[in-house]
């Protein structure tokens, strides 16, 4: 039996449990823990009866211990707008406590430990594209600073355990995301336009629809965690697709994807909304030869069946 245990915190997330898929395959022992505040068991339910699997629901915002373990991944947190808005006190005390909890773990056990942070972290960007070594342009007291500082502070945590503690640790930058599993209600671009795209629905355009995005399948985010996972790598990473897309480009791939005749129709754009946002993934080229492979149109297209099922099922209880 293999003896190589691995903790994913939020591991009922979307980004989490295919973590933990991805662990299983390579022939981990995983232990997820999730407070399922907006992770689901239904992201694990494949997972039921998996001997190497364990779940265990817990807020992390209180200290814990799930026994030794060789590596620690920190996912927990709520990662869409949607999400941190409802719950923005809980979204600093799961970047601070949290972490403080999660390296703990770490520390004691003399496991890794890798951190997902954000390109939230570079905030409405001065710079593009987006390198590791630019500091950011945040608003630390406006609406989406509960979920960007976060991510700071989860940033600066990390790096002081590493400092003090020689926690041996590694941080990723995630740009935007995307493929099942993700709710279809959290407010993020692909989920959104998905859903109304199905159901026939006018898609919702923010401004004027130039403000860009780079879309990053999910698979090709997993691959980059696991190879920064294993490389020497301290300091942050970005791990996203370079690919930019305007808000209105991804709203027509999606109407085409779909075959949907839905229009596009525009609001107001929301406070502090990131008019660009591009990785520069030059680090991740040369440090851990990755880059993604999927492009929007595919990646929308492997995602098609999920978000028709999720659809369905949203529809059919109301």
């Amino acid at each position: 039996m293999n003896s190589k245990r691995a903790l994913v915190t939020g591991g009922a997330g979307f980004l989490g449990s295919h973590l933990c898929d991805a662990l299983l395959a390579e022939g981990w022992r995983v232990i997820a823990v999730d407070n399922l505040l907006t992770g689901r068991r239904a992201n694990l339910e494949h997972l039921r009866g998996e001997p190497a699997f364990e779940f265990v629901e817990k807020d992390i915002c209180e200290s814990f211990d799930v026994g030794r373990v060789d590596y620690v991944f920190h996912f927990a947190s709520p990662a869409s707008p949607v999400d941190y808005s409802l719950h923005g006190i809980e979204t600093l005390k799961v970047g601070s406590l949290g972490t403080f909890h999660a390296l703990d773990v770490a520390y004691k056990y003399g496991a890794k430990f890798l951190v997902s942070s954000t390109s939230e972290c570079y905030g409405d960007p001065l710079e593009h594209p987006q390198k590791e070594t630019y500091w950011g342009h945040v608003n630390p007291i406006g609406p989406r600073s509960v979920y960007d500082e976060a991510k700071r502070f989860t940033e600066a945590v990390t790096m002081a355990y590493r400092r003090y503690h020689k926690v041996d640790t590694r941080i990723v930058r995630i740009f935007n995301t995307y493929g099942p599993r993700m709710q279809l209600n959290d407010g993020r671009v692909v989920p959104n336009f998905m859903k109304q795209a199905l159901r026939g629905d006018d898609l919702t355009v923010y401004g004027n629809g130039d403000q860009t995005r780079s879309f990053c399948y999910v698979s090709d985010e997993i691959d980059g965690f696991l190879r920064l996972a294993k490389s020497d790598e301290s300091l942050p990473v970005n791990i996203g697709n370079p690919d930019e897309f305007t808000i209105r480009e991804c709203a027509q791939v999606v109407l085409q994807v779909t075959g949907s005749k839905s229009k596009i129709r525009y609001e107001p754009l929301p406070q502090d909304d990131p008019k660009q946002r591009r990785p520069d993934i030059s680090k991740a080229r040369q440090l851990l030869g990755w880059e993604p492979k999927v492009d929007l149109a595919t990646g929308l297209r492997l995602s098609l069946e999920y978000f028709k099922k999720a659809v369905a099922e949203e529809t059919a209880v109301k």
